[in-house]
């Protein structure tokens, strides 16, 4: 049996602004809606300093990055941001990490790109072997092939923690890094552009493969997805919704990292086009090219009534955490009602 369902539900997770003005109305929001957890993402603010004023208008809820961006930074930075958010919450911190990719760490953060999978795995045991410096006393000496990390002088260890470091999870969409996952983390960070067959050919095997070869079993690494909601309370609520995403997955689709999910459905010519578009700058055209078929794929669509059974048949027995993408304009009570279905079901 894995791990969703050895657990006693699927938890619930939502976004919070990168606003930060906005981040305590909405952080204190979903703590009182019931969700489990709230993430931020690294996209054109700074990930960690929305977590700060969640963790301080909250008292429950998880607060987790998804992602911040691991090859920007260095274990030892990370490891200090980490250690206080994880203190100042009292151990609701997760720590989720990702790579970006080459053009990004190289040409935007003007950083070192190389071997992302090992890279990966040896930021995780750097930042352990920090975190376990600081919280036992002992002598701080990792060397690997990517980061070293041997001087730690009692003036720059902070005080230890009352709880576990923050776990750590890892977005992951190609078989490598989701064995790594299965071998060295905490939770995997599933794309958004991931289709529930992609999760059961692919995802779950190399993740297996990963927990297989270090000796672990499925409930230690939690799987966490976020899901396309298409809905709405009549044909042109959907209508709307559905435009909308036709056009977030038109836009994954056209970037060649992400072709490999195209391609397991024999969609592979689909991402030819739409990178062609999309180098063209023709966004419209692209939405158009994605029809019912790969919507479905992609997304939970479904008028509101059954939006809750269909996101349930999407993550069962798979994804132990789900962030549900709701169309924006979605009342807040439907929302509430159809999280209820879903978590009552």
């Amino acid at each position: 049996m894995d791990g969703a369902s050895q657990r006693a539900g699927v938890k619930i997770d939502g976004g919070i602004p990168m606003d930060l003005v906005r981040v305590p109305g909405v952080a204190a929001e979903l703590e009182q809606r019931h969700y489990d957890g709230c993430w931020t993402g690294e996209i054109n603010h700074d990930p960690f300093l929305p977590m700060l004023l969640a963790a301080e208008h909250t008292c429950r809820i998880e607060l987790g990055t998804s992602i911040a961006v691991a090859f920007a930074r260095n274990p030892m930075t990370v490891a200090h941001t980490a250690w206080d958010l994880q203190a100042y919450s009292g151990g609701r911190f997760i720590l989720g990490l990702g790579t970006q990719v080459r053009t990004h760490i190289e040409k935007r953060f003007g950083m070192t790109w190389s071997h992302p999978v090992p890279r990966m795995r040896e930021f995780i045991s750097a930042l352990r072997a920090i975190w376990h410096s600081w919280q036992h006393g002992d002598r701080l000496s990792f060397e690997g092939d990517f980061y070293t990390h041997t001087l730690m002088t009692p003036m720059f260890v902070p005080e230890p923690l009352s709880c576990s470091p923050p776990e750590i999870f890892v977005a992951a969409v190609g078989e490598a890094m989701t064995e790594m996952c299965g071998a060295a983390a905490d939770g995997l960070i599933a794309h958004a552009f991931t289709t529930r067959r992609y999760l059961d050919e692919v995802t779950l095997p190399a993740l297996r493969r990963g927990l297989r070869r270090a000796g672990r079993e499925r409930a230690e690494v939690a799987v966490s997805c976020p899901v396309f909601i298409v809905t709405g309370r009549n044909e042109a609520e959907l209508d709307r919704s559905a435009a909308v995403i036709r056009k977030q997955v038109a836009f994954y689709g056209s970037t060649p990292a992400y072709r490999k999910v195209l391609d397991l459905h024999g969609w592979g010519g689909l991402h030819t086009e739409l990178h062609r578009l999309s180098r063209q700058g023709d966004w419209d055209a692209m939405g158009a090219l994605i029809d019912d078929e790969v919507l479905d794929a992609f997304a939970v669509v479904a008028p509101v009534e059954k939006v809750a059974a269909a996101l349930r048949a999407r993550c069962a027995g798979v994804v132990d955490r789900v962030l549900p993408g709701f169309p924006a304009d979605l009342p807040s009570y439907t929302v509430a009602t159809i999280l209820e279905g879903f978590r009552n079901g």
